[in-house]
This record gives C-alpha cells, sequence and structure tokens, in this order.
C-alpha cells in the first residue's frame, strides 16, 4: 500500500468515475486503474463497484476511502509544518464552530488568520455539538466550539461565554428583548423543536422539567434556518441562543425574548484534544478564535452573553 494507491482510491471516490480521476491525478487512466486493483488485490476484496451512476466505493472501499482520506491529510499537515517559510507558522487547521456561532465569527477569524498568517490553511466545518464533538474526537476537526461539556479524558475544554435560550415567535407575537418570558408561558404554543439527541433539545427538554410542563412539540429539525422558517411560516414558536436570531431580531423578521422560570443557559468552550503535540498552527488558530469571540462579547454582538474567557496552554494536563 503506497501514497499513490490512496490517492487514486480517494479521487475516483470523490470524481466518481476513473477518466475524471486520472485527469484529476494527470495520470493516464489504466495507471488509475491499475493501482485500484493492485490496492484490491492487497486487501484481498473489492473496492468499487461499477454502476449506472459511475463507480461506487463498496461497503469495504468507504472505510478505505474515509481512512485514506485521513491519512492523506495528516500527512499534508506533516509537509506543511516541516517546510514552513522562513519564520512562518504554517499548516492545516480545520475548525468546528457551532452553527449558531458561524454567521458571527466565520468572517471575521478567515480574514486575521490570513491577515496575520497566511500560510495557515483553514478549514471551517460548521454543525450541532454532538456532532462537532465526535469528529473532534474521532480526529477530523483540530479545535471546535461546542457547549455544555467539561473537559473528558479525551479533550480539554475551556469555557469562553455563557448565554441565555430565547423564545422565538412571529413578529406579531411581540416578545422584546427587556421582557423575559416564563417557560411555561412558551410551552403552551406548538414548538419548533431541535431533534432529539441533540444537545440543545437536552437542555430544552431539562428545563420543561423543571418548570414542571410539559412541550407541545409540532415538529422537530436538526437545522436552525429551519426552525426560524418554521416559524415564520406559522408552526409555532422555537427556542434558540440568542446569537441565533440576533439579525433576525434585528430585521424584525422575528420577536424573541429571553427565557425566565428557569432561566435557560448554555455555556460555550473550546474544545480540543487532551493529547498528543499540539502544532503552531492549531495555536495560533485558537488564540485567534477566542479573540474574536472575546471581541463578539465586549462590542454587544453576542446578545445576553457573558464572557467566561481563561487564558491558557491548549496541551492536555
Amino acid at each position: 500500500m503506497d501514497i499513490r494507491q490512496l490517492r487514486a482510491v480517494v479521487t475516483v471516490a470523490e470524481a466518481g468515475s476513473v477518466t475524471r480521476a486520472a485527469e484529476l491525478l494527470h495520470l493516464v487512466q489504466p495507471a488509475v486503474t491499475r493501482q485500484i486493483r493492485t490496492l484490491e488485490k492487497e486487501l484481498g476484496v473489492p473496492l468499487f463497484e461499477r454502476t449506472g451512476q459511475g463507480m461506487r466505493p463498496t461497503k469495504a472501499g468507504a472505510v478505505m476511502v474515509d481512512r485514506a482520506r485521513r491519512a492523506l491529510n495528516e500527512l499534508e499537515r506533516a509537509r506543511a509544518e516541516v517546510q514552513p517559510p522562513p519564520g512562518a507558522v504554517s499548516g492545516i487547521v480545520t475548525v468546528g464552530l457551532l452553527e449558531s456561532t458561524s454567521d458571527l465569527l466565520a468572517e471575521p477569524l478567515v480574514s486575521a488568520i490570513g491577515r496575520d498568517h497566511p500560510g495557515v490553511d483553514l478549514q471551517l466545518m460548521t454543525a450541532y455539538s454532538g456532532h462537532l464533538e465526535r469528529w473532534l474526537a474521532d480526529g477530523d476537526l483540530d479545535l471546535s466550539l461546542l457547549y455544555n461539556l467539561d473537559s473528558t479524558p479525551a479533550l480539554n475544554a475551556r469555557p469562553l461565554v455563557r448565554e441565555r435560550l430565547w423564545a422565538v415567535a412571529p413578529p406579531d407575537a411581540g416578545l422584546r428583548a427587556d421582557v423575559a418570558v416564563p417557560f411555561a408561558e412558551a410551552a403552551r404554543h406548538p414548538l419548533v423543536m431541535p431533534a432529539s439527541g441533540h444537545a440543545l433539545r437536552g437542555l430544552i427538554d431539562a428545563a420543561a422539567a423543571r418548570a414542571h410542563t410539559e412541550l407541545d412539540v409540532a415538529v422537530q429539525t436538526n437545522s436552525m434556518r429551519v426552525q426560524k422558517r418554521l416559524v415564520l411560516a406559522g408552526h409555532g414558536w422555537t427556542i434558540l441562543p440568542g446569537l441565533g436570531i440576533a439579525e433576525d431580531v434585528a430585521e424584525g423578521r422575528v420577536s424573541a425574548a429571553p427565557l425566565s422560570e428557569p432561566e435557560v443557559l448554555r455555556s460555550i468552550v473550546l474544545a480540543t484534544p487532551r493529547f498528543g503535540r499540539t502544532p503552531p498552527a492549531v495555536e495560533v488558530v485558537a488564540h485567534e478564535l477566542v479573540r474574536q469571540v472575546n471581541a463578539a462579547v465586549a462590542r454587544g454582538r453576542w446578545p445576553s452573553a457573558e464572557p467566561q474567557g481563561a487564558d491558557g496552554p491548549l496541551d492536555g494536563d
């Protein structure tokens, strides 16, 4: 098994055909076919099957593509770290951003890193906290914003921000940022909820238990944007972090108010792997991300947020 075979497997899977993969790899088609067949012979299993839509990985092939992609990414990271421009920090850094924070943080982070550390290749992934935590634990992310996570045997968690959850309704509901809504009152309306299993849903369900009230769940979704669209379409109210609806409130698309009785809070943390060496590129991106979070809170761009930041090394204890 060699690097050329791994590149061939990944490229064929992504391109969907040997012909297109050969073009991308600047090889002739028989050479790509030979690399795939040699690897299949070594492994003793077929990696692809030909369908009407092109080359599709088999079950074994999908596993191989996933592992090969990670191996190639690690080799590229190593190359960037050991061959940096003189005096520059360089490397590939993959960052996880919560969906609710991406509009606020993605562009400033990219701009700052591009200006101060042009040798860093920044890759951003957005998702719910549970997905990001799994990707971080699997090694697909170098660092990530998560919420309501304490340090674990595998991950360090540095608290950054604590923020309230808000009831979100159509504009004619007249909710106001300066008048909190009791949780029981919000629960009297049909609710567009995050899907079961997501961390935000766990916070809401726990608050309902403390308020001794049941939720009238009209629909569940795994997308914050879909939650807001369904509220506008009249399917009910929803509950979201203030950051996720600040722009919608400012432009009058929804009305919103922080929840009370009980107040529902989430804590945003910066999570990093506990063990292993932290590359310099990851260090500079982590510190810049913390700086952007603190700046957003200080400038009032993160509704109902309180800083919890703590400086310190990224490496594990």
